[in-house]
């Protein structure tokens, strides 16, 4: 009896510890289900890899022309000064005429004299008095007389200057009884009343590669302070400018214009530049720097997911560096979304729990 009762003990006993060491299936099952939790950031989306960039210059417009006569001569007359408004076509300056007149004339008297001759040697020729060929060589003339003609009287009309669009003079670069060559800058002038205004700034090399064209600006003007106007970057400099030695941007003023703004007025603006990811998925993306695992050069691996459950590692080309980013030229075009948190408990095909 003693030794009965003693086999049932140790059988219920090892039961206990049996089931008290094993989970059970269910709990195996929640365990699997369950996932690494992780934090995602979709590849598809508009995304800030670059902070704001802050900006300074002077306004302009993108047509300052310089004025110059077409031939050379002594200036009779400059009828405007510096700052005056102007009216497209209006007369700015003149030459002294009474050399390019002579020139003229002296065409004139050419191409006359050229027209009597052909006229004689064409009756010569009917008569059969002039050869063919000295009735050729006489309209050869006759043409030759005509261009030159021409090309005096083109010089007559551009031995004055007009201006070319409604704005402003910015600069007398000669003055009157001055001798200039022909071609020599006289007169600078832009067409800033039909308010094509630019603010002209300097950028850094980093700061030239983070722009990009139609990048939105806010634009201030000291003249009129604690009002803010909205701009776009219209066009980047493709190379180093020799005076600043820095690269240089020109913002575009798109909404309302300023009522007091002048060229070479000082302007600040901020830059908000900001990288798309391509239509066809093909980047460049901006990730955090958690997001990146390890790096060789120009190469990285991350965590994508495209199903929301099972976790990928990828290598990645790194294109640059920011302050609080990364930027991918390669790698995540094929990705749904980006492992941002997490990261560091996950391996190859693990099952991940979107937080």
């Amino acid at each position: 009896m003693k030794s009965i009762l003693s086999f049932s003990l140790l059988a219920t006993f090892s039961c206990l510890v049996i089931s008290c060491g094993a989970p059970s299936a269910a709990e195996n099952n929640n365990s699997q289900s369950s996932g690494i939790p992780v934090k995602l950031l979709p590849l598809n989306a508009k995304m800030n890899s670059n902070p704001a960039i802050s900006v300074s210059g002077q306004f302009t417009t993108d047509d300052e022309v310089l004025l110059s006569f077409k031939t050379g001569g002594i200036i009779q007359r400059i009828l405007v000064k510096e700052g005056d408004a102007v009216k497209k076509g209006q007369l700015l300056a003149v030459l002294n005429p009474v050399e390019i007149n002579a020139q003229v004339q002296q065409a004139q008297l050419g191409f006359e004299k050229a027209q009597r001759d052909y006229k004689r040697v064409e009756n010569l020729y009917k008569d059969s008095v002039a050869t063919l060929e000295q009735l050729q060589n006489t309209k050869t003339a006759l043409d030759i007389a005509g261009e030159q003609l021409k090309t005096a009287q083109f010089n007559h009309t551009h031995s004055q200057i007009l201006a070319t669009e409604s704005g402003y003079i910015l600069r007398k670069l000669a003055s009157e009884g001055q001798l200039v060559q022909p071609g020599t800058p006289v007169l600078e002038t832009n067409g800033a009343q039909s308010g094509n205004w630019l603010l002209r700034v300097n950028v850094s090399n980093k700061e030239w590669a983070a722009i990009s064209l139609q990048d939105k600006a806010s634009v201030e003007v000291e003249a009129v302070p604690g009002k803010a106007f909205a701009g776009v970057v219209s066009r980047k400099s493709e190379g180093i400018q020799p005076q600043s030695g820095s690269f240089t941007a020109d913002i575009k003023l798109t909404g309302e214009k300023p009522s007091a703004i002048a060229f070479g007025m000082f302007g600040k603006a901020v830059i908000k530049p900001v990288v798309t990811a391509a239509a066809d998925g093909n980047g460049p993306w901006a990730i955090p720097y958690d997001a990146l695992l390890e790096g060789d050069g120009s190469t990285g691996y991350v965590y994508v997911t495209n199903d929301n459950k099972t976790a990928h590692k990828i290598a990645v080309t790194i294109g640059g560096m920011e302050a609080d980013k990364v930027i991918i030229s390669k790698g995540l075009q094929d990705a749904g979304a980006l492992i941002i948190s997490g990261s560091a408990y996950l391996t190859e095909g693990s099952a991940i729990t979107v937080k």
